[in-house]
């Protein structure tokens, strides 16, 4: 399994294809909730893929937050289920976002999917609430600055776009 992690701009044009293909397959046909999946976050997101043999396997996006030291998670999609691809990609989301230098993660979580995120350490912060028709809940994980694992204590290179005067994302 691959981990690739990119600014929009760094993405190639089938990296994104595969992106949108599934997150459109799951969180508009699936779901059945015709929605505006394809929206301007992308431009200033941290896009973190993990591919199997070239093919697109799991994906989330991760983006500052509104308040210092907020890292925000979204988009969390894997091609199977119960492969424990969520798991992972998760765990890579919360490694990128400590390598940022994130204090804290948040994130909408849907209902039925609570438990992955509360398996790795998120807490409800909310009561559920209904976004675009599916019930979801606010969570929130604490970043504690002695982290283990890999990259732990490094700031790495910022993968997050920032818009220009035009509204454009650049490096």
């Amino acid at each position: 399994m691959e981990v690739v992690k990119k600014s929009f701009d760094q993405l190639t044009v089938r990296e994104l294809f595969q992106i949108y293909r599934l997150r459109t397959a799951v969180f508009v046909v699936e779901q059945h909730c015709p929605y505006q999946e394809v929206d301007d976050a992308d431009l200033t997101a941290c896009h973190i893929l993990l591919r199997e043999g070239g093919e697109l396997a799991a994906y989330l996006r991760l983006l500052p937050g509104a308040v210092p030291g907020e890292a925000v998670i979204g988009r969390v999609v894997a091609a199977r289920r119960r492969a424990g691809l969520g798991s992972r990609v998760l765990a890579e989301g919360i490694r990128a976002a400590r390598e940022q230098g994130a204090a804290f993660i948040t994130l909408a979580a849907q209902v039925y999917a609570r438990g992955l995120y509360q398996k790795a350490g998120f807490r409800a912060v909310s009561a559920e609430f209904l976004e675009d028709g599916i019930p979801h809940v606010k969570m929130r994980l604490e970043l504690s600055p002695q982290s283990t694992g890999p990259g732990a204590g490094q700031k790495t290179e910022n993968l997050y776009s920032q818009p220009d005067d035009a509204g454009r994302a650049r490096d």
